[in-house]
C-alpha cells in the first residue's frame, strides 16, 4: 500500500477540492446575476422590459403613444415580446457567466 493512506486518494482529494471551488464561484456568480439586468426594446421604442440575471422582469416602460384603447391587442403583442425577448437576453446572460466560470468544459444546461 502506497504511503499515505490508499493509491488514488490524493486525486480525489484534488477533485472535491476543485468542485468544493467550483461550487462557491457558482454561488457567487448567482449572487451577481442578481444584480445584473439586460433590456429589450420592441416597436421602435414603444415598450421596454427590463429583467435581471433570475430571469425576473423588474420593469416594464410602456411609451403613451402605445396605449390605444382601439388596439389592445397590439399593446399585448409588444408587451409579450418585449418579455420574451428580455428573457432570451438573461439565458444568454447566464450561459455566457456559465461558460466563463466552467470554462467550456460543456456542463449540461441547467446542470448547477
Amino acid at each position: 500500500m502506497a504511503r499515505g493512506g490508499f493509491p488514488g486518494m490524493g486525486n480525489m482529494n484534488n477533485l472535491m477540492k476543485q468542485a468544493k471551488k467550483m461550487q462557491e464561484q457558482m454561488e457567487r456568480m448567482q449572487e451577481e446575476l442578481e444584480e445584473k439586468t439586460v433590456d429589450a426594446t420592441v416597436g421602435g421604442g414603444m415598450v421596454t422590459v427590463v429583467a435581471n440575471g433570475k430571469k425576473e422582469v423588474l420593469s416594464i416602460e410602456i411609451q403613451e403613444e402605445a396605449v390605444d384603447p382601439d388596439d389592445v391587442e397590439m399593446l399585448q403583442d409588444l408587451i409579450l415580446a418585449a418579455v420574451n425577448e428580455a428573457l432570451r437576453k438573461a439565458d444568454e446572460m447566464v450561459q455566457s457567466e456559465m461558460a466563463k466560470l466552467t470554462g467550456g468544459m460543456g456542463m449540461p444546461p441547467g446542470l448547477f
